[in-house]
């Protein structure tokens, strides 16, 4: 089937309300392949269509699916352009193009099943991080570029190359969305059509002279450079303005460049497109060879600047061995001792992989030292200025409210309280444990229970492998407790997924950390390294996660559903009473952590207490977890409160 069948509008179809998604059964039924789906958790929205999880009823097999309203296709030029879309898409097969597998349609939708991009896009990737490290920029960079040869191989343009069109999986493998732009070039022809992401728009589209292929390479080293410097070679405060700056090619690389990125990134943006490399020569430059580049990224790089050295790599300080810890039991500088081959992405030089880190370390000094807290309570204070329109509860709770993309990428699903001992125990959504100790030093083991990283109050960070038997003898105390705690939360709270194998790239992973908690009568505050502020309620459960990068906040309520907002749509749209007086508490709340925080600032220089905001031994309070005691040492120690929730991605 080369076409999509002969699609008619519903006749006299009731007007919808704007805000309502398109009419999505349940059960959805591809009667062509006899093949069932069930409708699972909304994806998001873009343009006319909609999207969600599909699970396929026979194999399990869950697929994205994109759902275009009938009603949405009154014209037949919009048909004629939905068809154009899929016949190029369908015929794609590369691991970096994202794959269609069927389209199909029903009474009311026409439906299209796409291979599952799991962790966004390079979209959500650049709000989180802004600038990503160039080990990083290759890494991504590299992946488009193979994507953008293998269509150009067979005479496609994309010509909507922008971040929000590349996905990642679970892997972080890059894949090319949205065909919606596409089209295929006979000869020398030259496209006339005006279309595109203003910021990615050739200049020879604006000036309406005909384009091709070099629309696509323009297009690749914008995203070069977003990658690498955070923001687009041609932004500014209006579109008229940007497009000017684009028509006179006027961009400034930063200093910080290097040599044979700044290079690369001229040559795509040179505003005459004969003088453009074409794809295989961008895949050949010598940018994707002159430094590190993985061939895995860790899921945390979404949020974390990773990390590239290979033994006690310290970031924020320079590399000295932590107080009381002897330098050279630590691990080598492959990290790999006693486990497999050596994988192939640690196989560079020492020189690449020692800048590597330099960048890495150069990253986290942008980063600010209250870990955003800041930025949190003024986007929350700007937001509870305004009116707010009140919301019913079901309603806020419909897809088109919600902003699934700015769902956190890691929050806390147990915790345990032994702040009157040794500190507080937690677990991570990904099954990653870790402990913030009394003396406001942490330690995390990552989900596969390899990788620990050790960070001393200074902030100072060491890393070490649980499996080349060279543990520092001044930690194991500290590793003893991480154990514990580790084996009470899977015995005792709801269960953790068991250890998972340990795979390339996963040295490279720096994972948020618990920095700083308290509890209340009411709630448990926590505050991540990367900026995530949760705070989960006692008397109901429901916990609610705010991110000051992404500029909202999810709530997870009694059914255990994710509602995502993001502030600029709370206030434009409304909000339910019961967030909204939560919202109003948590304001509170990002207060009493900058207050506290500036405090311990205060106290340090004139004593060594620790700060009282990081535990609270005399506050108890009603919890969802177990009170079982925990075996250390021999001794049984009673937990002052636990809690856990199987809410998983």
């Amino acid at each position: 089937m080369n076409r999509i069948p002969n699609i008619k509008p519903v006749s006299k179809a009731p007007p919808r309300k704007e805000k309502a998604p398109p009419e999505v059964p349940a059960l959805i039924t591809d009667k062509e392949r006899n093949t069932i789906y069930e409708k699972g958790r909304f994806l998001g929205k873009g343009g006319f269509a909609h999207c969600y999880e599909l699970k396929n009823r026979s194999t399990g097999e869950i697929v994205a699916g994109k759902v275009v309203p009938k009603s949405m296709l009154v014209k037949q030029y919009q048909r004629d352009k939905m068809t154009q879309e899929v016949q190029i898409h369908r015929e794609l097969s590369h691991p970096n193009i994202v794959k269609l597998f069927n389209f199909f349609e029903d009474p009311l939708n026409v439906y299209i099943t796409l291979e599952l991009c799991a962790r966004r896009s390079l979209m959500e990737l650049h709000k989180r991080r802004r600038a990503v490290t160039e080990p990083e920029a290759r890494y991504f960079t590299h992946q488009v570029v193979e994507g953008v040869l293998y269509l150009h191989d067979l005479r496609i343009i994309h010509r909507d190359m922008k971040l929000g069109n590349l996905f990642l999986n679970d892997d972080l493998v890059v894949k090319i969305g949205d065909f919606g732009l596409a089209t295929t070039v006979d000869g020398d022809e030259r496209k006339k059509t005006l279309c595109g992401t203003p910021n990615y728009i050739a200049p020879e589209v604006l000036n309406k002279m005909g384009h091709s292929f070099e629309v696509d390479i323009w297009a690749v080293g914008c995203i070069l450079y977003i990658l690498l410097f955070g923001q687009p070679p041609f932004e500014s405060k209006s579109l008229e303005e940007t497009y000017s700056r684009i028509r006179h090619n006027n961009y400034t690389i930063p200093s910080n460049a290097t040599p044979p990125a700044a290079a690369l990134i001229r040559r795509m943006l040179d505003p005459e497109p004969t003088r453009r490399p074409t794809a295989k020569q961008v895949h050949r430059d010598i940018f994707f060879k002159s430094g590190f580049m993985p061939t895995r990224l860790p899921v945390s790089c979404l949020t974390m600047v990773p990390k590239f050295g290979g033994r006690d790599t310290s970031i924020m300080e320079e590399n000295v061995a932590p107080r009381g810890v002897d330098a050279h039991a630590q691990r080598p500088l492959n990290g790999r001792t006693g486990l497999a081959p050596l994988p192939q992405h640690i196989i560079s030089t020492n020189a690449e992989r020692e800048k590597a880190q330099q960048q890495a370390a150069e990253a986290t000094f942008r980063e600010p030292e209250d870990a955003y807290l800041s930025q949190l309570f003024h986007q929350v204070a700007i937001l509870l200025e305004k009116r707010i329109p009140g919301l019913d509860e079901a309603e806020a709770a419909l897809d088109d409210y919600q902003s699934p993309e700015c769902l956190p990428v890691f929050w806390i699903s147990k915790w345990v309280d032994y702040s009157d001992k040794y500190g507080i125990g937690y677990q991570l959504c990904d099954n990653s444990v870790g402990v913030l100790f009394n003396d406001n030093s942490r330690i995390m083991l990552d989900q596969a229970g390899n990788e620990l990283t050790y960070i001393e109050k200074s902030n100072k960070e060491h890393y070490f492998s649980m499996n080349s038997g060279e543990m520092p003898a001044a930690l194991t105390k500290k590793v003893t407790l991480l154990k514990y705690f580790r084996s009470y939360m899977n015995d005792h709270l709801l269960k953790a997924g068991e250890g998972s194998e340990q795979r390339v790239g996963d040295d490279l992973a720096r994972l948020p950390t618990l920095r700083v908690w308290f509890r209340t009568k009411s709630a448990i505050v926590l505050h991540l390294s990367n900026g995530t502020v949760q705070i989960n309620f006692f008397n109901d459960h429901v916990k609610m996660m705010m991110c000051p990068l992404m500029q909202a906040v999810t709530f997870i309520d009694q059914n255990k559903r994710m509602l995502t907002y993001k502030f600029s749509n709370l206030h434009r749209n409304g909000c339910p009473e019961k967030f909204l007086h939560r919202l109003k508490y948590a304001k509170t709340m990002i207060e009493r952590l900058m207050s506290d925080a500036s405090n311990a600032a205060t106290s340090s220089h004139g004593s060594s207490r620790q700060p009282e905001h990081r535990h609270m031994p005399s506050t108890r309070s009603a919890s969802a977890g177990s009170r079982a005691p925990m075996q250390v040492g021999g001794a049984q120690h009673l937990p002052q409160s636990a809690s856990g929730s199987n809410i998983r991605r």
